[in-house]
């Protein structure tokens, strides 16, 4: 297997919705606690990456031993390709796993017991989404638990690496106790911020299971979709959206984001012609990528109005 071959196996052109998430994360750290922790933010990065890249790994895998229509199948290679077997992405998505799982022990190390337990939680949704008897992609909670593990999970902990320990929440174990301790206001400041990203990320599942609607019925597939209806699923993608820049809006009204973020909202006209575009027509080869150009622009903006409010901070 060569580098192309495993990049593609891995979709490493699908790594923006996680992207979003570290760099927001890291800028409104700045911006908003003034702290940063260059060490710690690179390897929750490389960690982020790498397991980002094995649950793709592991969908991949899976949808190929799952398929109900043979012709997408081939008896010795995943995707039908002459490249990788069924025992080699196995190997591939063990050692990344592992990999991954070490850094994360060592950003415990070096920050506070709690991230275990969220890396954990993390780790378990992540190869629990497609991997097991009833995985999680399957099920209609997909969109929600994609959009809260990516979209807030990736967030704070690129917050909770960054700032001193216990500005967030802290896990302190005195064997046979535990103390749990937090702060409400702030926790409920990442939350708001990171609502956004939770809303466009699961806005790219909603939109794929959409898309798929009538392809995972045949494949016994039961998303969201297929419980609420493609009217209802359409309509709560446009609100999804909707609910990003109320979000944005609030904060800046609460004093969390600057002014300069109401600029976001210059977006709003194109962000509702991709809407209409998809409410017209939901299909996978050319509506689906607006879901993937809506997240792009949307938190690409964010992330260089964030950049000026610090330059002028």
């Amino acid at each position: 297997m060569n580098v192309p071959v495993f990049l593609e196996f891995v979709e490493i052109k699908t790594k923006l919705a996680s992207l979003f998430p570290f760099v927001l994360g890291t800028l409104f750290t700045l911006y908003h606690f003034g702290s940063i922790n260059a060490l710690n933010t690179i390897l929750f990065f490389i960690a982020m990456v790498v397991f980002d890249m094995a649950t793709t790994a592991i969908n991949n895998t899976m949808d190929y031993v799952k398929a109900k229509n043979l012709v997408y199948r081939d008896e010795e290679n995943i995707l039908g390709k002459a490249s990788i077997s069924v025992k080699q992405a196995a190997k591939i998505i063990v050692s990344m796993i592992a990999f991954a799982a070490l850094l994360g022990l060592i950003l415990t190390a070096r920050t506070n017991l709690l991230l275990l337990v969220i890396g954990a939680l993390c780790f378990a949704i992540g190869i629990l989404y497609t991997f097991g008897p009833f995985p999680i992609s399957r099920m209609p909670l997909g969109e929600v638990v994609s959009g809260l593990t990516m979209g807030f999970g990736i967030f704070f902990i690129a917050v909770f690496v960054n700032v001193p320990s216990g500005t967030l929440a802290s896990l302190l174990v005195q064997w046979p106790k535990f103390t749990l301790a937090g702060n409400i206001a702030t926790l409920l400041i990442i939350l708001l911020q990171s609502a956004p990203l939770v809303f466009s990320i699961a806005n790219i599942m909603l939109a794929n299971n959409i898309c798929d609607y009538e392809t995972d019925i045949s494949n016994h597939r039961y998303t969201l979709t297929f419980y609420i209806g493609k009217p209802v699923a359409v309509r709560l993608y446009a609100w999804l959206y909707y609910g990003a820049f109320a979000a944005t809006t609030i904060s800046v009204l609460f004093g969390i984001y600057p002014v300069w973020m109401l600029f976001i909202w210059a977006i709003f006209p194109v962000i509702q012609r991709n809407i209409n575009r998809f409410r017209a027509k939901q299909d996978k080869a050319t509506t689906f990528n607006l879901a993937i150009k809506n997240l792009i622009l949307y938190h690409g903006l964010e992330i260089i109005l964030l950049v000026v409010s610090l330059i002028l901070k």
